[in-house]
């Protein structure tokens, strides 16, 4: 039985567009799961640079499961992007120092969405914003283009400024299968033995 290397950067032969992202992350944290992978019509190490306002000092975290398909320029917004909305201005001040750092909010007094969660077996189109603390469930499709501002549950098609529900994958019961199943958490060789019931082809 021959199955593709989850540990390889680049798992397609001489095709450099396509990598396994979990083989290219430095960042601690953001969190990728095996034989996720990354498209981009440049370079893939444009990823990373794509994450923005991930300070260290917030500490929240991006995490995608396994199985995940993410398209050219998919830019993932993070907690440190907001600004404190409580005074009457939300300019900050603070961050250009001087006799303004006196006004630098506590991490508390900053708006925090939590950790950025992608779900396994997620298809995201090209140039897709996800915003911070955004939670998408195992199974969903995200329209290319689209601006992900709210949570989406498993095995949904999203779409749109904001994203809204285009239609659910499968009906209710199915879905509730599925997510029991979690065939991307099984072995790869059982993985590979089932190919033909995963993907619907006929054999």
């Amino acid at each position: 039985m021959q199955i593709p290397d989850k540990n390889q950067i680049f798992p397609l032969k001489d095709y450099k567009r396509l990598c396994f992202l979990k083989n290219i992350i430095e960042n601690p944290n953001i969190i990728v799961g095996d034989y996720t992978y990354y498209d981009d019509f440049e370079d893939v190490y444009n990823f990373e640079k794509n994450v923005k306002y991930h300070f260290d000092f917030i500490g929240d975290k991006l995490i995608i499961g396994k199985f995940c398909m993410i398209a050219s320029g998919v830019t993932f917004i993070m907690n440190g992007a907001n600004h404190k909305m409580d005074g009457i201005t939300a300019y900050p001040f603070n961050i250009l120092g001087k006799d303004w750092l006196k006004v630098t909010p506590t991490l508390d007094e900053l708006p925090y969405k939590g950790d950025t969660i992608i779900g396994n077996d997620v298809w995201i189109g090209a140039d897709v914003t996800i915003m911070p603390g955004v939670k998408i469930g195992d199974g969903s499709i995200i329209a290319t283009k689209s601006i992900v501002t709210k949570d989406v549950k498993p095995y949904s098609v999203v779409g749109g400024n904001p994203a809204k529900l285009l239609r659910k994958r499968f009906d209710e019961e199915k879905i509730k299968k599925l997510l029991a199943l979690k065939w991307w958490d099984w072995e790869l060789e059982k993985i590979t033995e089932n190919l033909h019931y995963l993907t619907g082809k006929k054999k």
